[in-house]
């Protein structure tokens, strides 16, 4: 099974981009972030004639998650045990009914700037409660993957010129600490489970010439319950959706599971 995450960055600037992806890539599930639209206005016919099965969690002009499989989906959920009601369109679950059940938790973790400050207090607020969600789920000893753009620069490898994020909340201590807090449950970063090293980046800032100067950082992870992790067959990063036409700043990262 070929699962991948992809920050589309609004769903209507990606309208013809993001099928022709899907078409060459053919991934069974993807996670998509920012589709930045209410759930009745997403364009869910496009990928059903695609043969994909479409959930979504949308929200009006911001944020947004999205779920899309070609195989059946199950016990969908909406949303982060302990959201207050208003909370932002931010994650979806459901179960993928492969040869192995998989649970699948696309997220679209808040960036949390300017740091310090009431933007930065709800990012880590909403880390600890993907934490609480995260150790209920191992709890049930079943694989799961949490996927999306993490809005975390995990270590100084992960940016081109870590120097320039020193201040940044993407990659400020708190925001490692509570990513790691996350690893140290015993989830595993498929990415650099195989993949060692700097110059590997799945972001690229629309400005500055970021994308021809390769300044990118890598924020968009997928991490494996241990159950998953023994099921890892293979994971990139689709670094060239980053030079097509009306491109994301994100790019497509996909891992291949044994399911």
């Amino acid at each position: 099974m070929k699962i991948a995450t992809f920050n589309i960055n609004g769903i209507k600037a990606r309208i013809e981009a993001l099928p022709r992806w899907l078409a060459a890539a053919t991934p069974d599930v993807v996670c998509l972030q920012e589709i930045k639209s209410v759930d009745e206005s997403f364009p869910r016919e496009m990928f059903e004639d695609m043969g994909y099965r479409v959930e979504t969690h949308g929200q009006k002009g911001f944020n947004g998650v999205a779920i899309l499989s070609r195989l059946p989906l199950e016990e969908v959920v909406r949303g982060l045990p302990g959201d207050p009601a208003d909370e932002q369109a931010r994650w979806i679950e459901a179960t993928v009914m492969g040869a192995v059940p998989l649970r699948i938790c696309g997220l679209y973790l808040p960036n949390g700037n300017p740091a310090p400050g009431p933007k930065y207090d709800y990012k880590l607020a909403w880390m600890a409660r993907m934490e609480a969600r995260v150790r209920a789920l191992l709890a049930l000893e079943e694989p799961f993957l949490c996927l999306g753009d993490y809005n975390v620069i995990p270590q100084r490898e992960d940016a081109a010129k870590p120097d320039a994020w020193l201040e940044d909340a993407l990659f400020l201590p708190q925001t490692r600490a509570a990513y790691r807090r996350i690893l140290n449950l015993g989830m595993t970063e498929a990415f650099r489970a195989r993949v060692q090293g700097p110059g590997h980046y799945s972001f690229w800032d629309y400005q500055a010439n970021a994308w021809e100067r390769n300044n990118g950082i890598r924020i968009d992870h997928v991490l494996l319950s241990p159950q998953a992790a023994d099921l890892l067959r293979d994971v990139q990063i689709d670094r060239e959706v980053r030079a097509g036409d009306k491109p994301s700043d994100h790019v497509p990262v996909w891992v291949e599971i044994a399911a």
